[in-house]
């Protein structure tokens, strides 16, 4: 979730700020029918309702590759114009900040006044996910030695191995661990997001970045890259848990086909690559000024659309007003009444992005001075 990313004039991937667009949009009204639809209607008999569940699911792995791919692609082109430690620096800055403000947002502040403390505070959700993420990015960028290459390779193999490892950690409980770490890799708390699997998808999201750094001045990159997305994309919705059962027959180990009975990750992974070479494929229609803006200022949204449907700080959010009473004709206009709602407010009331982080900057400067 960063904005400002510098403006890369050359090679600029506008597909990437429209992705991000896509995805923001698709949380806002996921979460807006998700809280508020009558519950007699979320019902797979209901065929709109399948439908909206499936396209909801695709929702947060493109938020985490897409994460992955943008912040990447910039660490890798930072090294070529001699930036290096500067875009590592504001890395790992963006990604203590979004930590920070992902249990800001779950502060219960009226609660902690009256002297009440609970530990649904730490759970974890998609900005401390993505926060930490970018640490680890760095941290593993660093390990490669910035070598391209070498930096390539690990994240698709620590991506495909997080991914064929999950039935592991699927259940983990690590009750003797503090929550306010165990959060991060259990989901026995209540956290929403874990680091992985979700991590997974940002690593593939930096594989990618470097296919894209490495080969897109070359001319038939484009029609390369979007076919691949496609047939690797198919292969991964269609094949993926085929193969696995194959892995498991050849080499009889147990944890290929326990993938391949709940393969959500593979799948998903298959969807976010369509979405990608369909959005690579349009890009000259969809670089839309108000399309591109959405994609910048995608901490804003969430951060408003948060406050707004669940109170945080307050306690007083759509969650709690309305609660699952909207019937579907409500939730769709709705839903779209909010999508302008947050995006307005966002574009011409919210510093978010640069307030918070010049304020970062500003507090690790005077840290800085005194040490």
């Amino acid at each position: 979730m960063h904005t400002n990313h510098s403006n890369l004039s050359t090679n600029r991937l506008y597909f990437i700020d429209a992705v991000r667009a896509f995805a923001i949009l698709m949380m806002l009204q996921g979460h807006f029918i998700d809280t508020l639809l009558e519950t007699s209607y979320r019902s797979d008999s209901y065929m709109a309702f399948k439908i909206w569940e499936y396209f909801r699911g695709i929702t947060a792995p493109t938020f985490f590759t897409i994460s992955g791919l943008i912040f990447s692609y910039l660490l890798i082109r930072a090294k070529q114009s001699g930036t290096i430690k500067k875009r590592i620096y504001k890395g790992l800055t963006r990604g203590v900040m979004l930590i920070s403000v992902g249990y800001i947002l779950r502060a219960p502040i009226f609660q902690w006044l009256t002297g009440e403390f609970s530990s649904y505070f730490l759970i974890i959700d998609v900005l401390q996910c993505i926060g930490l993420s970018l640490i680890l990015v760095v941290c593993i960028y660093k390990i490669t030695f910035h070598k391209t290459l070498f930096f390539s390779i690990v994240m698709l193999l620590l991506g495909i191995t997080i991914f064929l490892t999950e039935p592991i950690y699927r259940h983990l409980e690590l009750p003797e661990i503090p929550k306010v770490f165990s959060n991060y890799v259990s989901k026995s708390n209540g956290s929403v997001f874990t680091i992985i699997p979700w991590f997974g998808y940002v690593a593939l999201g930096a594989f990618i970045a470097t296919l894209f750094y490495r080969y897109v001045e070359r001319p038939k990159f484009k029609i390369a890259i979007v076919s691949g997305f496609f047939i690797v994309g198919m292969a991964l919705i269609f094949g993926s848990s085929e193969l696995l059962m194959h892995l498991y027959f050849a080499f009889d180990i147990s944890i290929f086909k326990e993938v391949a009975y709940y393969n959500y990750l593979f799948a998903r992974l298959g969807n976010v690559f369509i979405l990608f070479g369909l959005f690579y494929l349009a890009e000259r229609y969809i670089k839309q000024p108000l399309i591109l803006k959405i994609g910048q200022k995608t901490l804003s949204i969430y951060v408003i659309h948060f406050i707004i449907i669940y109170g945080s700080f307050t306690g007083f959010g759509l969650h709690q007003i309305i609660g699952r009473t909207l019937e579907p004709w409500q939730a769709i206009f709705g839903a779209i009444a909010f999508l302008s709602v947050v995006c307005f407010i966002s574009f011409y009331y919210a510093k978010t992005n640069e307030f918070v982080y010049s304020n970062v900057q500003k507090i690790i400067a005077k840290f800085k001075d005194k040490t």
